[in-house]
């Protein structure tokens, strides 16, 4: 299975929607396949300047290392020489906070990864969350 245009389109629009549900401030998404090219993404109205290249950063994070972007906030506390060289590793395109969730199958095959930027860290991670799991897929967010 892969993630389609009509699935990361609908992870956009949930996400959204969970936004508005919970009062956040205004998110851009990025949604990548699981080689790290960007499927699809859109910023609310309101969004502030780069917020495409800080989600495009937490979820190519998530893929680059295999977990989402909590869990990378929490490794960077404890190796920050570690992730300060992968982030050099992937070109600078690593934001080592929460907003960065992997997008898992049902047999837990990696299908990509969503990037969420705008609000708080776990603000935008509990909108990414909630997206893929609207989709029907696993998010792994640590």
């Amino acid at each position: 299975m892969n993630l389609t245009l009509e699935s990361a389109q609908s992870i956009i629009s949930d996400a959204f929607a969970a936004g508005a549900q919970h009062g956040f401030k205004p998110l851009t998404v990025v949604v990548l396949d699981a080689g790290g090219h960007v499927i699809a993404a859109a910023r609310q109205d309101g969004a502030s300047n780069n917020r495409f290249e800080i989600a495009q950063g937490k979820a190519y994070g998530a893929l680059a290392l295999g977990m989402g972007s909590r869990a990378i906030m929490e490794r960077a506390e404890q190796q920050a020489y570690f992730i300060a060289a992968v982030t050099a590793a992937v070109g600078g395109r690593l934001i080592p906070v929460p907003g960065g969730v992997l997008v898992r199958g049902q047999d837990g095959t990696v299908l990509g990864a969503v990037g969420i930027t705008g609000d708080t860290s776990d603000n935008d991670e509990t909108a990414a969350t909630t997206a893929i799991e609207a989709a029907g897929l696993t998010a792994q967010a640590a």
